[in-house]
């Protein structure tokens, strides 16, 4: 009997008590539907949500069902601790199915219709949002979040700030993953507006929310479009819906490469018509780009770069490797952005944007097979670089210059609007007979040239710096070749005449060059100038302009040996670096019949000492 009684007892006891559970809430539904007890409700909210929540409109609600429903009009959504107060979002009607919590699970909404929103989202340089549900200082977060099954934002007002990111955007966002019928569907988001001063629009297409699940990762494709250039790519979030966490590959194009700031916030160089592709991989603040590979016009460039955004300055790794780089290929020019001619100067102009220095820390890993500075080709480049507050150093670079080798120090600080730079370039055996010329068979010099150059300068591109330049400049030749009418022609006599006319092409030894310049204020002053030849001593002094490149040079040729009817004149090299000419100062010359010759050979030994 009394076995039999436990039972109903509990039997009862149970239905009782949901009765006044049903009694409780039915209550608790009248009153909120009435307006009383709404504080509870959005204390609840403002609770699950970790901000503040006001409704200041009517609060509907249908909790009789396995997922109750809510609906509030006027909702304001504010900032969570960690930010600054103001409000995060504006909801003029916020309708949402809620899965009631259960064993191993904590609840949450699973379904949003939102209409009339404003969404004014922000994040900090230290990677601080105001749409992050935990505070990402404690390194904290729920791995059973529940997923949202459906959601509808049909032309949302967003404005977001992202200082971490260097992104600016005011438009308007839709989401979707119901057709009109309400079929499920991919989820559908798309963009317009102003992105970083630009107009931009985007399209996000990604799995159907009902299907996604915390087991298996979530994968979505995704194009922008601003200013000319277009990204298409996609990826894949390993743990679905947390956004720092992502992998993806990409690909864009354009017309200037330095547009991609309108759609990444990141600084890039001015190019033309250009093609990258690419995967990223971001884990928290770290992000990888690896499988890079970029061209434009007639250059190339591959590699990877990962980027450590912990800090307020963002620290940067890049391993960056090229078959061919142009210098030309960079800048305003080669982007079309100005319409000045082709620039004649031999020294590049393509300026450096001070935002690649002031970006953040990087160390720089860099190999060429061949670059072009100017008109000058260099093979085999490799350079080692850190920027370290707006300060570049390059320690070294080098490079296999027409035969020789090359090897560059380099100091750059950007610290202002004008850097200043300190460079120290040594060339060891540099091959005279391939610098470029008319007769590549038989050039009109030939030996092995050492040079040394210590200057310092102010500017944002190599022509800049040279036109500026402080310093000395010295080169040496010891034992080569000379074309014997150069030479001669050099004493403006007759035998150099006779073999210009007749076109000979004979060589005579080279016994030594020396050539001392001071730099000052950007100008080359010759301290020594002396070229000895077998049959002619030739001497020299002068300036080199570099601001506009401008040779004002002056050699005199010294026969060693008797020569008829010599024209002692001094000859002028004039024209530029990339254009020299030649003429003879007629009005200074004088006319000898017979010159004895009495110049001695120089002491090459004490001049190379030097």
């Amino acid at each position: 009997m009394s076995g039999s009684l436990l039972p109903r007892r509990v039997l009862t006891w149970a239905l009782a008590v949901l009765a006044v559970l049903i009694v409780l809430t039915s209550g608790l539904v009248a009153a909120v539907n009435l307006g009383y007890g709404r504080g509870l409700l959005i204390g609840y909210f403002a609770s699950r949500l970790g901000r503040p929540v006001q409704v200041h409109g009517a609060i509907k609600t249908h909790l009789f069902s396995l997922h109750p429903q809510v609906t509030a009009d006027g909702v304001a959504i504010g900032n969570p601790p960690w930010m600054p107060a103001g409000l995060m979002a504006q909801v003029a009607r916020l309708s949402m199915v809620i899965k009631l919590p259960e064993f191993g699970h904590s609840g949450g909404i699973v379904g949003l219709d939102i209409q009339g929103t404003e969404l004014y989202l922000q994040r900090d340089a230290t990677g601080h949002a105001n749409w992050q549900l935990t505070d990402p200082a404690k390194g904290e977060r729920d791995e059973n979040l529940p997923i949202v099954r459906s959601l509808s934002m049909p032309n949302a007002h967003v404005m977001l700030r992202d200082a971490l990111r260097h992104l600016q955007f005011d438009g308007t966002v839709s989401a979707q993953d119901l057709n009109a019928a309400g079929a499920v569907q991919p989820l559908r988001m798309q963009g317009s507006g102003q992105l970083n001063g630009r107009a931009a629009v985007f399209d996000v297409s990604a799995d159907p929310l009902v299907t996604a699940s915390h087991k298996r990762p979530y994968h979505f494709t995704f194009t922008e479009r601003s200013s000319g250039s277009r990204v298409d790519g996609h990826g894949v979030l390993p743990k679905p819906f947390f956004f720092d966490l992502i992998d993806a590959t990409f690909e864009a194009a354009g017309p200037d490469l330095k547009d991609l700031y309108f759609l990444t916030g990141v600084t890039l160089l001015d190019t033309g018509d250009y093609h990258l592709s690419g995967s990223i991989s971001r884990r928290g603040t770290s992000t990888r780009f690896s499988d890079l590979a970029a061209t434009t016009a007639q250059s190339d460039m591959r590699g990877s770069v990962s980027i450590d955004s912990a800090g307020g300055r963002p620290k940067m790794t890049l391993d960056l490797n090229s078959q061919v780089l142009r210098l030309a290929d960079l800048g305003v020019r080669a982007a079309g952005r100005t319409s000045e001619p082709k620039s004649p100067l031999l020294l590049s102009d393509a300026m450096l944007s001070l935002n690649v220095l002031r970006h953040g820390e990087a160390q720089v890993n860099f190999h060429a097979h061949r670059l072009e500075v100017g008109r000058l080709p260099l093979t085999e480049v490799a350079a080692n670089a850190t920027i370290d507050h707006d300060v570049l150093t390059v320690a070294p670079l080098t490079a296999q210059v027409l035969g020789g080798t090359g090897t560059v120090h380099l100091r750059l600080n950007a610290t202002k609007d004008i850097p200043a730079a300190n460079a120290d370039l040594r060339i060891t055996n540099l091959q005279l007979g391939q610098i470029i010329h008319k007769d590549l068979s038989q050039p009109p010099i030939e030996g092995l040239m050492q040079a040394r150059m210590t200057i310092t300068g102010s500017g944002r591109s190599i022509h800049q710096v040279a036109a500026s330049a402080n310093g000395t400049v010295k080169l040496q030749v010891f034992q080569g070749a000379i074309r014997e009418s150069v030479a001669e022609l050099t004493g403006v006599d007759l035998r150099g005449l006779g073999l210009w006319a007749s076109k000979n092409k004979q060589d005579v030894p080279l016994r030594c060059a020396f050539a001392d310049f001071k730099a000052q204020d950007g100008t080359l002053t010759a301290q020594t100038l002396v070229l000895d030849t077998a049959p002619v001593l030739i001497t020299g002094d002068g300036q080199i302009h570099l601001d506009s490149e401008a040779l004002d040079l002056v050699v005199r040729g010294h026969p060693k040996s008797v020569r008829l009817l010599r024209l002692r004149a001094p000859v002028m090299l004039r024209g530029t670096l990339a254009h020299p000419s030649v003429d003879i100062k007629g009005s200074k010359s004088v006319l000898v019949l017979v010159d004895p010759g009495t110049a001695k050979d120089a002491d090459c030994s004490a001049l190379l000492a030097q």
